[in-house]
């Protein structure tokens, strides 16, 4: 049975940093909708600049474009074996929706970890917060004055990282995410850890608690 695992967590809890070692130690494809809707973004279609407008302003993306993104997504060959979601679900109705598209697509449970981390730790991480202005990934701190060891490219800004902007994500994240927690921490497969450590501890907890609940499914 392949393992299907979610990863939540508010902005500047390191989901992005998390999901991807995880994704690599297991194989599995991580599915990002930020990346993919900041692909949108850069190429200008009308789903990516409907977005931006969105995002710039601290909100979410409408739910019918994300939950058409991720079905479509978890539809494709590499996603049968299983798959990492990170950045979905982020409301109540998403999950609702993601329960029914894994019921029709998809083998197994959905394995759900919440990186949980204090606002005021977010917030000081999200202005301190770089991206590289060509690929768009995240800077490690250490090399925010360097090129992007990927591409290349200038570490900026992200125009969303400014302070009143930043307590308006979190604002929306407890709004419309913490639901998710209740809907959520009912099932056998909820887990939480400890996001305000430093990453490799975060990891090593993310490791155990998903080897646990996998045992427990299994």
């Amino acid at each position: 049975m392949g393992l299907n695992l979610a990863v939540m967590g508010p902005p500047g809890a390191g989901k992005g940093t998390q999901a991807d070692r995880i994704a690599a130690t297991h194989g599995l494809p991580k599915i990002s909708t930020g990346d993919i809707l900041r692909a949108a973004i850069k190429a200008q279609s009308p789903l990516g600049l409907a977005a931006k407008a969105m995002m710039e302003a601290g909100g979410l993306v409408d739910d019918r474009i994300v939950i058409g993104i991720v079905s479509e997504r978890l539809q494709e060959p590499d996603a049968q074996a299983g798959f990492l979601l990170d950045g979905f679900p982020r409301t109540v109705e998403q999950a609702r929706e993601l329960d029914r598209i894994m019921a029709e697509h998809c083998e197994g449970p959905l394995l759900v970890v919440n990186v949980e981390v204090p606002d005021e730790e977010l917030v000081r991480r999200l202005l301190s917060r770089r991206i590289c202005e060509q690929c768009g990934t995240n800077v490690d701190p250490e090399d925010a004055g360097t090129a992007c060891r990927r591409c290349g490219g200038v570490p900026v800004q992200r125009k969303d990282d400014v302070e009143d902007v930043v307590r308006e994500r979190l604002a929306v994240y407890e709004r419309q995410t913490r639901p998710l927690i209740e809907f959520y921490q009912a099932r056998p497969t909820f887990r939480a850890v400890n996001g305000a450590q430093v990453p490799d501890l975060v990891t090593a907890d993310l490791t155990a608690v998903v080897a646990s609940a996998r045992e427990q499914t299994t």
